[in-house]
């Protein structure tokens, strides 16, 4: 099983790539309106330009969650007793995996899975819907004249409509659902169902709370931030909320069973067989009957209570051929 997730990992992490950076999966191609206001938005920059730039996303993306879950270990490791710690058999009942290590390995892999998984989903949504980002129009540079636009209900479904920059055109396309929003929610949330379920503080009741919303507030900090620079519209930020909230409780919950030990089986002996009836008529209470030896002992023990001779038994009557009999026959 150990290879087979590796080649999932791998499938996950080849899919991930194709979609970010590769012409594999086409844009859809969706119409809009002339002088739309709500795709006008002057156009905010590069990416790199922006308050929240794709590198420090990332970064934080990465580092946070790795740190916590490092230190959260390490930490629990050295305060648990020897007895609780967590063991996996590996080969029959010989070799063990190392606790710690085990659970940082089991842990971040999900995390990293889902990373994967989450910019997957983002992709795809975007890819598919081809909902324009608020400065799609500023982007596109529509010629309007040449477009016929003479009215701001008439609607332009042709694909050379845009005279801008194709690769920028191609970028103003993928606003649905916001992929920075969804990254950052789905780290955030993962952190923050560790910090919950895992992190055990004795004499303060506002230290996870208050790690928890920093947490947060971080992941909604990114979505208004796209929102402010006229990169995504609000319907796009949460809709990346919602995938990456998703992806990481059901992880969580359904995958590293909310972070908890996993038990070991324990060879029980079975329980012991009761005799079953056997197949056949169901048995029947029949009237018990005495043998003649048992009421001849019954007779005797009668008779000596009452001090009486007992009589021997008759011997039984045998009827002898007679003399004649046995002449004649001869």
């Amino acid at each position: 099983m150990f290879y087979f997730q590796l080649v999932i990992m791998a499938g996950t992490v080849l899919l991930a790539y194709y979609f970010e950076y590769t012409d594999t999966f086409p844009v859809h191609i969706q119409g809009f309106f002339c002088f739309d206001k709500a795709y006008s938005k002057p156009y905010p920059g590069p990416e790199d330009n922006s308050k929240a730039p794709p590198v420090l996303v990332y970064s934080l993306v990465t580092a946070i969650p790795t740190v916590t879950i490092l230190i959260g270990e390490v930490t629990s490791f050295f305060v648990k007793t020897e007895g609780a710690q967590e063991k996996t058999i590996v080969t029959a009942d010989c070799c063990y995996f190392n606790p710690l290590l085990r659970r940082i390995v089991r842990f971040l892999g999900v995390y990293s899975f889902g990373l994967f998984t989450t910019t997957i989903f983002a992709n795809a949504g975007q890819v598919v819907t081809g909902n324009q980002t608020p400065h799609f129009l500023s982007a596109c540079k529509p010629n309007y004249t040449a477009l016929g636009c003479q009215s701001p209900l008439h609607y332009i479904t042709e694909r050379r409509a845009c005279t801008g920059n194709p690769y920028l055109v191609a970028s103003a396309r993928k606003s649905f659902p916001s992929k920075d929003a969804a990254l950052s929610f789905y780290s955030a949330i993962y952190t923050v169902m560790y910090v919950t379920l895992v992190f055990r503080t004795k004499g303060t009741r506002l230290t996870k709370p208050t790690l928890c919303l920093v947490l947060l507030s971080l992941a909604v900090l990114v979505g208004v931030v796209r929102v402010t620079e006229h990169r995504n519209h609000w319907n796009d930020v949460l809709a990346g909320f919602v995938t990456g909230g998703a992806i990481a409780a059901f992880l969580v919950s359904c995958v590293i069973n909310n972070f908890q030990p996993t038990q070991i089986a324990v060879a029980t002996p079975p329980p012991a067989q009761r005799p079953e009836p056997s197949i056949g008529l169901p048995l029947l209470s029949l009237p018990r009957v005495e043998s003649p030896l048992e009421k001849l002992q019954g007779y005797r023990i009668l008779r000596s209570h009452d001090h009486q001779p007992i009589p021997s038994p008759a011997p039984p009557d045998v009827l002898l051929p007679s003399r004649r009999c046995l002449t004649s026959a001869v």
